[in-house]
């Protein structure tokens, strides 16, 4: 009770009508779990303005490089943000995952978290929200918005996206992580699944950086098993909101996309490439990615 009670101070005292720009960490109860999110305010600019609701790349978190260098280039080009952290099954999560303790969290829990926050931020008096996924993020956001999205999402902007299940993504990658073939780990953990014991741990196994990780059955199966939805360039199309997808041309984690949007631009689909820029944007390239966020947004929520 005390915990919950003051995160709602937090949260109280951060969106305080005629507070000057401020930040601050805020957060909800979801799904028996506290989850957490900082949320920036721009300068002279209230919720009512709007906000751009930022996820994080795989198991990692809301003040990794890329979130935190964009709350503060967006913040100085006006724009709201909420920077939420993604449970991943643990409460009141902060940092990066630690590998080293068991694995009960599913790739799918995102859509759920990121329409509970949606619905936070509807209830605080919130304008146009902006929806914006990094790396795993920007599918997770993208299956979000293919599903049943509020209507309070006006657009989203899907920053070098996912491509996981297209031409043997997962199949590789493990290989190449954890140094053995992945189909005889899988087999073993839909088993378990099949026979109802999802739950169970597969012990020293990988998952994603994670080597000999401990993890739940089920959680293998959601993160492994093939569905085409995994590829962004798959479902961007059936996105029903202006969607931006922002590709670097040195991104050697999903070096494919550029080639893979090329036929889905147009629409409601418009692409931006940062040239030289790699996965995280560092440096100045980070100046481009939210130039190009903030021209895109400023063009107008959806009617």
């Amino acid at each position: 009770m005390i915990r919950i009670a003051a995160s709602l101070l937090v949260a109280a005292a951060v969106l305080m009508p005629g507070r000057p720009a401020t930040a601050g960490e805020v957060k909800i109860e979801f799904g028996g779990l506290t989850l957490n999110a900082d949320l920036e305010l721009a300068a002279g600019k209230t919720l009512a303005d709007g906000v751009v609701l930022m996820t994080h790349g795989t198991l990692a978190y809301k003040r990794m490089e890329i979130m935190t260098m964009l709350k503060e280039t967006l913040a100085e080009r006006g724009l709201n943000t909420l920077a939420v952290n993604l449970s991943l099954g643990v409460d009141d999560r902060h940092g990066m995952v630690d590998c080293a303790a068991p694995h009960r969290h599913l790739d799918g829990d995102a859509m759920g978290e990121i329409a509970a926050w949606v619905a936070w931020l509807k209830g605080k008096g919130a304008g146009p929200i902006t929806l914006l996924g990094h790396s795993r993020s920007g599918n997770q956001v993208a299956r979000y918005l293919i599903g049943k999205p509020d209507k309070a999402v006006k657009r989203a902007v899907l920053v070098a996206p996912g491509l996981g299940g297209a031409d043997g993504y997962l199949e590789k990658g493990y290989l190449r992580s954890h140094k053995e073939p992945l189909a005889p780990v899988l087999a073993r953990a839909e088993a378990l699944v099949k026979a109802g014991k999802g739950n169970e741990l597969l012990k020293g196994v990988g998952l994603i950086y994670c080597r000999d990780a401990n993890v739940a059955a089920a959680t293998f199966v959601d993160y492994y098993r093939f569905d085409p939805a995994r590829d962004t360039t798959a479902i961007v199309t059936k996105i029903k909101v202006p969607v931006l997808v922002v590709a670097a041309t040195a991104d050697k984690v999903n070096p494919r996309l550029i080639g893979k949007m090329k036929d889905k631009v147009g629409g409601k689909v418009s692409m931006v490439v940062v040239e030289d820029a790699g996965h995280f944007f560092r440096d100045l390239f980070g100046e481009d990615l939210a130039d190009a966020i903030a021209e895109f947004i400023a063009k107008g929520p959806e009617s």
